[in-house]
């Protein structure tokens, strides 16, 4: 299987001082992923988890709700001229009576942001096909908890330590407990890591849940919460237009900028607690 990383030779230049030393960095590889040895997409990914990467893909694409969907997966073998496996093709195999993937979906690029449901009619593509409501979501959260989410997502990152060049999307409990963690040179492929495990684990919806990303908030990234019932996502950065407009739509929670006791709601404040600072604007205090 592909490495998680690679060691390249590089000159440091430290206050004028120049040497020569080995360094870390991020694996890049491309993956194609396969529904029943069909080709449907490329993505460019750090190798590892692959399995719930191609999976989690499915979710957001709405091709997979449930673990019962899926029949198998697997690493296609003779994907070399010599009839090596290089790891990087995956095929996943639809259980009897899942619809396939409409040909419309497929891509002979590599996918570089993920799009997903980008490329159909937006907004309402997603409310249409998406298997979970979470607007009804009952989650509530207190600011006290997210503010302790980024610090928790950056201590479980193994690899960034040694590379420093790796997004990461975790799965949290509303009571600020890590559930799942997963890195990736792409953040929507962290993200359908963590969509993936979930769906393979039988935990789908993801329903009073939160899904932290360590970059920022993307269509696409608010896009895959909504499609695996995921109610809140939580960014360091800020969050786009549309994204702000999908979680609206959506009824999910947005919070961008969350970084220590410092966050902007962008949508769905209600579930949101800050019960010291309600008190006070509301006169609670002499």
């Amino acid at each position: 299987m592909g490495r998680v990383t690679a060691r390249r030779r590089v000159l440091r230049v430290r206050e004028g001082n120049a040497s020569y030393r080995p360094d870390t960095l991020a694996a890049e590889e491309p993956m194609e992923i396969r529904v029943g040895g069909r080709p449907l997409a490329v993505t460019m990914r750090t190798p590892g988890d692959d399995f719930d990467l191609a999976a989690g893909f499915l979710v957001s694409e709405g091709v997979l709700h449930r673990a019962g969907d899926v029949a198998g997966i697997r690493y296609c073998a003779g994907a070399t001229a010599d009839g090596g496996n290089t790891y990087n093709v995956v095929d996943v195999g639809l259980a009897p009576g899942v619809a396939a993937p409409d040909p419309s979906l497929e891509r002979n690029f590599y996918t570089m942001s993920s799009c997903g449901l980008c490329g159909k009619a937006g907004l309402d593509a997603v409310r249409t096909t998406a298997a979970w409501s979470v607007a009804e979501d009952p989650l509530r959260i207190g600011t006290d908890v997210l503010a302790a989410l980024p610090d928790r997502l950056r201590a479980a990152q193994r690899v960034f330590d040694s590379t420093g060049g790796l997004h990461a999307a975790g799965l949290f409990t509303a009571d600020g407990e890590l559930v799942c963690l997963r890195e990736d040179v792409g953040r929507h492929n962290a993200v359908d890591k963590v969509v993936g495990h979930a769906l393979r684990s039988g935990l789908l919806p993801l329903r009073g849940s939160v899904l932290m990303v360590s970059g920022r908030a993307s269509f696409e990234l608010v896009q895959k919460a909504v499609m695996a019932g995921i109610p809140l996502l939580a960014a360091v950065s800020a969050p786009s237009s549309l994204a702000a407009d999908l979680a609206a739509d959506s009824g999910l929670t947005l919070v961008g900028f969350l970084r220590g006791t410092s966050m902007n709601v962008y949508a769905g404040d209600e579930r949101v607690h800050h019960a010291a600072e309600a008190g006070r604007h509301s006169g609670g205090g002499s």
